[in-house]
């Protein structure tokens, strides 16, 4: 290489280098690895997508010339002088003669596919870019991986024999189908439950296995149960295709088969994305990985970013080894790791880092910043559950009163049962919580319905929703009437909807003729209207012309009232759709995004409140102050998991996950005794908390082992319990009778500290107040008592506080600990 060459290339990386001079050197050098496969580690809180962001505009503004040796035979020594003298402020002209200088066969937008998991990440990632690109960022490909699968099927899916305006069933209609399979193969449910049979198929797809597949591999009388599910899956593989519908698992297979079966297909997509991002790639399953391997296969210029610490998917077929082994699958592939945190204080990354090192199934990073250490970590132990919570909630109180939000807070949980007590203690102490995980928008019946009559006018062939919606609601058309029309369906190998059009060719349906084909009518007439209408006015057509709403309204009570309301708010979800994406503004496209739509993307922000959830929804969040509960052997890690080290692993690898949420203050809580489930146990402190630097933590309450040594080392509370105990007593299945049981009730005793009571607690007075008091509370400041209400030796008292909109209603004896009378 000549001496010119080399200065140049010197000199265009140095440029390209300060055009992204915002980045850490790590993210830099992250961005500006362009060619061939490159794995990112990207720790909790290191800025990825930044990071990506940054990737896709070095790619779409200089391509590959900042990870390449060539020089361009135009480039002369006058445009040397020009890049090794460019300024670090540059003029618009000289900059836009740097780039010219710097670019090297720049991709096209569309030529690069950037793959999330969730579509609130998707949509994120999409704005960003926006922000940094301008309109050149719509035309990139960045999408989750099955609305980029959905994108692929819905040009191609008629070459594998699926209609290109395919159905996309969810859960429910899964189980639904399995369920009528089970019916007809004289299956029962006890034996084969709808949800389990469905995992098993998941696991079988996740494999790649056909129904053909798994009906080989499990063929022998000794396989009698899944021998069994093999024609279960054989017939719901049927089932769906006959239909034209796909579940969530056959979105991902179906791309697959097609790109395997089709080189022609194959060769236009990996033509077409010159290059290929992945994120979250921990999480990937076998499938996805197929995937990704098929669209990245042509150039190798394949960049996946994760964090092989945060894989905590195991449960759903996330595969640990696609992150692990990523230089073996990729030869000559190169790792770039991002250690430098953005979100946490020294104390609480060096906690994380010392629990994450005791895994062994790691590529080995450590988290530092530049956010100074901050305060140490908390760990309390409280006496019982309901000490734990209220611990709890009185520490956020007390945040509150000090200029905090409540919505600072989040109070983490290994298990969804953990919120019970949680709950009560912020409703005795009004404080406004709201919880991740409850029933959401689109799992409301009225919602699905409407959906239902959407997915059928947009795709007649759906069987399963036409049977949802051809009697609701009632136009006389019972089970009865649809069984026949069922049996003929499958007699002449057409969709039910075929036959209803039909019914007066068949005498079995001469009674329900009329009612039939009034309902063909309908649809008839609606998809008509589909065709001239915008989707709102189209979706105003169909809860008229259905009488859908007509009959909530005729019954006008509160729950009807309710549910008309959720069918006027889906409306609004479309006229989200449209200012979303107004370029897809199709019933199709639409159905698409809800079919998709995900828990974690129905986490909305902006109210006052404190966040629970599980850990698990906890993923990819942050708040300032952050609770994590229940840090006891049998609750987190689980008891499932005390003698299965990759069990072991993905626990601690979740605990990792949730110390690394809090951006400031970090609490980790666990009780001597805890009630769940009806039982009573006393388990020892998590062995995750042991594992924690003793200068990184503040310990309350913590009790000293007595039997079987250090603490972390099997040793049991100094109760005498064994080393990861999970036993119950007080009457509930002791493990030992009578004399055991009084003596270890007893040795409980006296370990137990001796608490203090409450202010305002049972051993003391109540505040005694009556409506019109002026009373002053530590969260939520001054105010004016408006109603007493006696409780069995309890009161709620409604108080007005200043600048609160609505009056709280608090239980004086947990209330009294914060508030005083003026």
């Amino acid at each position: 290489m000549t001496d010119f060459n080399k200065r140049y290339i010197a000199a265009r990386q140095a440029v390209i280098a300060q055009d992204l001079r915002r980045l850490n050197p790590m993210q830099r050098q992250a961005a500006m690895t362009t060619e061939g496969p490159l794995l990112l580690l990207a720790g909790a809180g290191s800025g990825k997508t930044t990071v990506l962001i940054q990737r896709v505009y070095n790619l779409l503004t200089y391509g590959r010339g900042s990870d390449c040796q060539e020089v361009p035979e135009w480039a002369s020594r006058e445009d040397l002088s020009f890049l090794e003298n460019f300024p670090e402020r540059p003029e618009a002209p000289d900059a836009e003669r740097a780039r010219r200088l710097c670019a090297v066969d720049v991709p096209r937008p569309w030529e690069i596919i950037a793959i999330t998991f969730t579509n609130k990440a998707a949509g994120e990632l999409k704005d960003r870019l926006a922000a940094r690109l301008g309109p050149m960022a719509n035309d990139v490909w960045a999408s989750t991986f099955h609305s980029a699968c959905v994108r692929i099927l819905r040009r191609d899916a008629d070459r594998i024999g699926f209609d290109k305006n395919f159905t996309i069933y969810d859960t429910d209609d899964s189980k639904r189908v399995i369920k009528d399979i089970l019916k007809d193969l004289n299956l029962d449910e006890k034996a084969f439950p709808p949800k389990s049979v469905l995992s098993i198929i998941s696991s079988a797809k996740d494999q790649y296995q056909s129904p053909e597949d798994f009906a080989a591999q499990h063929n022998s009388e000794a396989d009698w149960k899944l021998s069994r599910v093999a024609k279960v899956y054989t017939a719901y593989a049927k089932k769906l295709r006959s239909a034209s519908a796909m579940d969530f698992d056959d979105i991902i297979y179906h791309t697959v088969t097609l790109l395997r079966q089709e080189p022609e297909v194959l060769a236009y997509y990996q033509n077409k994305f010159r290059y290929v991002l992945v994120d979250e790639y921990q999480d990937t399953n076998h499938l996805q990985y197929l995937l990704t391997s098929l669209l990245a296969g042509g150039r190798k210029n394949l960049c996946v970013v994760g964090d092989d610490d945060q894989s905590i998917y195991r449960f759903r077929g996330a595969n640990i080894e696609n992150i692990l082994s990523f230089e073996k699958q990729y030869k000559n592939a190169r790792v770039i790791r991002l250690e430098q945190n953005y979100r946490s204080t020294q104390n609480i990354l060096d906690a994380a880092n010392a629990v994450i090192r005791n895994n062994e199934g790691r590529k080995g990073k450590t988290l530092w910043t530049d956010n100074g250490s901050g305060e140490t970590v908390t760990v309390k132990t409280a006496f019982s559950e309901s000490d734990e919570a209220n611990f709890v909630v009185g520490d956020i109180m007390m945040a509150v009163n000090r200029g905090r939000k409540f919505r600072d807070a989040a109070v983490l949980y290994r298990m969804n049962a953990q919120s019970n007590a949680l709950e009560y203690a912020m409703r005795r102490n009004g404080v406004p919580y709201k919880v991740v995980g409850g029933m959401k928008f689109f799992d409301r019946a009225e919602v699905k319905d409407m959906l239902a009559y959407l997915c059928v006018l947009n795709n007649p062939l759906d069987d399963l929703r036409l049977r949802r919606i051809v009697n609701s609601p009632a136009r006389g058309i019972g089970a009865t009437t649809m069984d026949k029309v069922a049996d003929l369906a499958a007699a002449q190998g057409a969709s039910l909807y075929e036959i209803i059009r039909n019914a007066d060719l068949f005498p079995e349906l001469k009674a329900a003729k009329a009612k039939l084909l009034k309902f063909a009518d309908l649809i008839d007439g609606l998809r008509r209207q589909g065709a001239e209408l915008a989707l709102p006015e189209f979706y105003d057509a169909v809860c008229d012309q259905s009488g859908y709403v007509k009959v909530l309204e005729e019954k006008n009570d509160l729950e009807s009232r309710g549910r008309i309301e959720n069918v006027e708010e889906l409306k609004s979800s479309i006229l989200g759709f449209l200012e979303r994406d107004p370029e897809d503004a199709t019933l199709s496209g639409f159905l698409n995004e809800i079919a998709l739509y995900t828990d974690l993307d129905s986490l909305e922000g902006g109210d006052d409140s404190v966040t629970m959830m599980t850990i698990h929804s906890a993923k990819g969040l942050e708040f300032p102050l952050v609770y994590v509960v229940g840090l006891e052997e049998g609750i987190f890690p689980g008891s499932s998991a005390q003698y299965d080290q990759e069990e072991i692993e993905e626990e601690r690898r979740l605990c990792y996950v949730a110390m690394t949420r809090a951006k400031e203050k970090l609490t980790l809580t666990n009780a001597r005794q805890r009630m769940l489930y009806g039982r009573t146990s006393s388990n020892r402190s998590s062995r995750f908390l042991d594992e924690i630097p003793e200068d990184n933590m503040r310990w309350e309450g913590k009790t000293e082992p007595r039997f079987g040594g250090e603490a972390g080392a099997g040793g049991g509370w100094d109760s005498g319990m064994p080393p990861y105990g999970g036993a119950s007593y007080g009457g509930y299945g002791s493990r030992t009778a009578g004399s055991a049981v009084r003596s270890y009730r007893e040795t409980v005793a006296k370990a137990a500290p001796q608490r203090p009571a409450a202010k305002g607690g049972a051993s003391a007075p109540m505040l005694e107040l009556r409506p019109g008091d002026e009373v002053e509370h530590t969260a939520f400041g001054q105010g004016t008592v408006l109603d007493v209400k006696p409780m069995s030796g309890d009161a709620m008292v409604t108080v007005q506080f200043q600048g609160v909109e609505k009056p709280k209603r608090l239980m004086l004896k947990f209330a009294g600990s914060h508030m005083k009378k003026l």
